[in-house]
């Protein structure tokens, strides 16, 4: 199911795993929001239970992309590593 941030965790306690959610409007912390009004960052998309980030302008509009991508993969392993859940299967760069 495609969840906001706002919903992300309504609908892991009424969809528990294997239910897969995909979470759109990931900003990084600091990052201009655009026009999402329910946007939220990776590590709190994870905590809240999103199985899949969608991230696209906070990467596409950075004048270095590629690092865009490497700081928001960063964040994405520090909130797996700080929940425990380092579960290979479930991370996908």
């Amino acid at each position: 199911m495609i969840a906001s941030g706002r919903a992300i965790q309504i609908c892991r306690q009424a969809f528990p795993r294997p239910a897969i959610i995909v979470s759109p409007g990931i900003r990084p912390a600091g990052a201009s929001t655009d026009d999402h009004k329910r946007h939220t960052t990776p590590a709190e998309a994870i905590r809240l239970g999103a199985d899949y980030l969608v991230v696209g302008r906070p990467i596409l509009k950075d004048p270095d992309p590629r690092e865009a991508a490497r700081r928001i993969i960063d964040e994405i392993d520090g909130a797996l590593e700080s929940s425990g859940d380092l579960d290979p299967s479930r991370v996908k760069a």
